[in-house]
């Protein structure tokens, strides 16, 4: 309750200004042709809110995108003179008083800080806002487009209460009061958007809210990586994370050599490397919905198989992300003493992700949905290299991924170790299994996001 009226002290003493502001706005009337996208998050780990962005701006929308700027964004969002990236303040919770306390000053500010820079901002015809994060961002765009005469579409993810329940419980206050908050303050948006069709049914039958799906799809950046733009990565990563050092120097001096690749010092052409390790890659938010036990245990069970005899590569493990429980894991990865297995956690810059997708042998997904109803965007971004998957079932992962077509679906470490063995027996003959998913791929001519959302989203925007 404390929270509740430290709120709306804030409001009562900040709404006379923003009134003046939005006065203001109403004299230059509704700018038909600007968007407000809205992130109460990191913009650079929020690839679908980027793609709407320039998605919009390539349909001649001028956009402003409100978020924080903790990573880089995609260097085509950087350059589009369509697009205006306005930075909020990350107020991180304060360290003393009652967790309920912190956590109530930190959304009152949240919410007077982001009403703030929407009223400042350029009047919008819509604000595209990602939930989750919806507290309070949801109400606060609403407030904001009834005073500016802007339409709020919400993109559904996921559930916001959802996710706090895998921290606090589901019967926690605090989630309770999340959810009450996301089911209220959902049914105030224009337009509606979400990831899975299970989605769109629950939000009908549960929620009463009406959305559109609209399937993350890879941008046109993610595809298979040329062998010398493979090689120039590895050697880049080379001087950070020693797992991409070649494992012996090559016999010609003058040669260029990683630990996958090898470019010949007078012809300049690059070979893959007889023996090489096989690269597997898995990206993450190091969340809760992601349990990275599973695959230490399974890469446990795999050096086993290689110490007993069976024909199998050394294995380079790449981990990617930023996330609260990285410090966790890495103790354990730390832990473990593989000798054919090695394992980085680095964070790559935007335009380096894309490439070592495309350059890598396998993708591994543990993302099990809080709500069971959200499709992890690394397996959409794979498929778009065209690199095969294994991924951890839940409810609605058969939308994306078909076991045995495109990738396979595994339920614990035991599962998934199999599948390593299978994928990687006899490795890298093109002859099998993992070579046949390839070739699935490369001939699925998958839907890209610009095609995909000119086709559902645009439709829906475009009376203005």
């Amino acid at each position: 309750m404390a929270a509740f009226y430290v709120a709306l002290l804030a409001l009562s003493v900040s709404l006379p200004l923003l009134l003046l502001v939005a006065w203001k706005h109403w004299r230059w009337g509704r700018a038909a042709r600007h968007v407000i996208v809205v992130v109460l998050g990191d913009v650079g780990r929020s690839p679908r809110m980027q793609y709407h962005a320039l998605s919009l701006a390539k349909s001649g929308f001028s956009v402003t995108l409100l978020g924080f700027c903790n990573s880089k964004p995609h260097d085509e969002l950087l350059h589009s003179d369509r697009i205006q990236i306005v930075s909020l303040t990350d107020l991180q919770r304060l360290a003393v008083g009652p967790h309920i306390l912190q956590y109530g000053v930190k959304v009152v500010f949240q919410a007077v800080h982001l009403l703030w820079k929407l009223m400042c901002a350029e009047p919008a015809a819509y604000i595209f806002l990602q939930n989750p994060p919806g507290l309070p961002a949801i109400a606060v765009c609403w407030f904001a487009g009834c005073l500016c005469g802007s339409k709020l579409v919400v993109d559904w993810h996921n559930y916001g209460y959802s996710i706090m329940g895998l921290v606090h419980g589901p019967s926690h206050p605090l989630v309770l009061l999340a959810k009450w908050y996301e089911k209220l303050c959902g049914r105030l948006s224009h337009l509606n958007l979400c990831v899975t069709n299970a989605m769109q049914d629950d939000l009908a039958e549960n929620w009463g809210i009406k959305a559109v799906t609209v399937y993350d799809k890879p941008a046109s950046f993610f595809k298979e990586t040329p062998l010398d733009l493979q090689h120039q990565l590895f050697m880049k990563l080379r001087r950070t994370y020693p797992v991409f050092r070649a494992r012996s120097e090559s016999s010609d001096s003058g040669a260029e050599r990683s630990a996958f690749t090898e470019r010949d010092a007078l012809s300049g052409a690059v070979t893959r490397l007889c023996g090489r390790p096989a690269l597997l890659v898995s990206s993450t938010s190091w969340t809760e919905d992601e349990d990275f036990s599973i695959l230490l245990a399974a890469l446990e069970k795999f050096e086993q198989l290689i110490d007993s005899g069976e024909c199998l590569p050394s294995l380079v493990c790449v981990i990617t992300g930023k996330g609260p429980l990285k410090d966790y894991y890495s103790c354990l990865i730390h832990q473990k003493r593989f000798q054919h297995i090695q394992v980085c956690t680095p964070w790559l810059e935007a335009e380096d992700y894309p490439l070592l997708l495309g350059s890598a042998d396998l993708g591994v997904c543990l993302h099990r949905s809080s709500s069971g109803l959200d499709l992890p965007m690394k397996v959409v971004d794979m498929f778009g290299c065209c690199l095969p998957v294994c991924a951890v079932n839940f409810q609605c992962l058969h939308e994306l991924v078909k076991h045995g077509e495109n990738g396979l679906v595994f339920e614990d470490s035991e599962e998934l170790a199999a599948q390593l063995q299978t994928l990687f027996s006899k490795f890298p003959d093109p002859a099998g299994k993992l070579h046949q998913f390839r070739e699935s791929l490369r001939e699925s001519e998958q839907l890209r996001w610009d095609e995909s959302w000119e086709r559902t989203v645009l439709p829906l925007i475009s009376d203005t």
